[in-house]
Formats: C-alpha cells, structure tokens, sequence
C-alpha cells in the first residue's frame, strides 16, 4: 500500500462524519492537488501537540480516512473541501514530512464483537437525558428523539461512533471513542464520557 497524505488537525473525527475544510496553507495545498489527482483520499488525526499550521507538530497514531467528495478551487492553491470520513485507520510509521505530513497506514476495522441491544438503548436513554437538559438550559427544543440519535441502522461499532458524535465531548474523549478497539470498549468509553459530561450538566445547575 502507497503512504497515505496526512492532515493533522485539532479535532477528533470519527468515521461517518463531514469534514469540510478551507486549504491555504501551501503544503496542504500540494497535499490536495495531490489527493485531486488521484483517489481523492488522506488520512486525518488528531494533534497530541503543537498546531496544524506551519508544522512541528505531534501526532496522535489514530485517525480516520477521508475522501474528498467535492471541491472548489479558488486560485492560489487555495481551496474549499468537503469530505466524507470513512474507515478507521492506524499509522505504522510516520514518514518524512515532503512536504506534506506522510505515513504508512493501514485500516483498522473492528473486530467482530458486538454489545448487548439492552447496554446500547441504555446509553441511547442517556444520551438523549443529557441532549434535553442541555436544551432546557440554553432554551431550544430538540428536534424528534429519532431525528436527532438516528435509527441506530448498521453494526454495533458504527453505530456508537455515530451517537459519539451527536454528544458534546471534546478532543480527548472522541479520540478515546475512536482508539478503543472494538464495541465493547466503545460503550464503555462513551458511556463513561456521557456520565462526565451529565455530572458537569448537573453541578452548574447547582450552582445556579
């Protein structure tokens, strides 16, 4: 397999997700030509430290393959992007910088294992308890329960990265979510990230 571009980035992104992105930055300009001339493919993870503009930089080893679904050129190597996020993948061994970041990936699909339907329609009930206390604080009605988790269609591993995503949790706990190795530590990590996330909700509350 080539060495996949890679584009670091401050965000956690998780397979089935959107990405759009704005490309000004010369070597990420090489990086889209380069991507535009062939499959439309790069990898996408998550910076440990240090900013995505101008390099020096420390990258995280698990990420997301994005394909480029559409683009607009501006001139000037500059781009506007959207982007379907599809498989996850596992950086081997990160490559020199030419000058775009490079690795050796490969995918990293889930093992075949699944979650108990009563564990997942448990974290669904909690989730949706956080999403309208959030939205009875900030004073927003929610749209339908179905309309805003989804219907839960596909396996058990896709299926916790898409709720992952409709959760308000920041960079750290969505790599978590994406770097646990199959269902059944996904649960456990995004239920724990929930929990987080509901005991915070409620101690401002008490506050108030």
């Amino acid at each position: 397999m080539p060495p996949t571009p890679m584009f670091p980035l401050q965000s956690a992104l998780l397979p089935g997700e959107t990405l759009p992105l704005r490309i000004f930055e010369p070597r990420y300009s090489e990086l889209v030509s380069h991507c535009l001339a062939g499959d439309g493919r790069f990898g996408v993870v998550l910076i440990a430290a240090g900013a995505e503009v101008g390099g020096g930089d420390r990258r995280n080893d698990v990420g997301v393959l994005a394909r480029i679904t559409s683009h607009v050129a501006h001139g000037d190597g500059r781009y506007s992007l959207n982007c379907a996020l599809t498989q996850r993948i596992r950086v081997l061994r990160w490559l020199p910088d030419n000058p775009y970041p490079v690795a050796d990936t490969q995918a990293w699909p889930d093992p075949p294992a699944s979650v108990s339907a009563a564990d997942l329609a448990r974290l669904e009930d909690d989730i949706w308890a956080l999403l309208q206390t959030i939205a009875g604080v900030r004073g927003f009605r929610l749209r339908r329960r179905a309309e805003v988790l989804g219907t839960g269609a596909g396996d058990d591993g896709q299926r916790l990265f898409d709720l992952a995503a409709r959760v308000p949790i920041g960079p750290a706990d969505r790599y978590a979510v994406l770097a646990a190795p199959g269902p059944v530590e996904r649960l456990a990590v995004l239920r724990e990230a929930v929990e987080t996330v509901s005991d915070l909700v409620r101690f401002q509350l008490s506050e108030e």
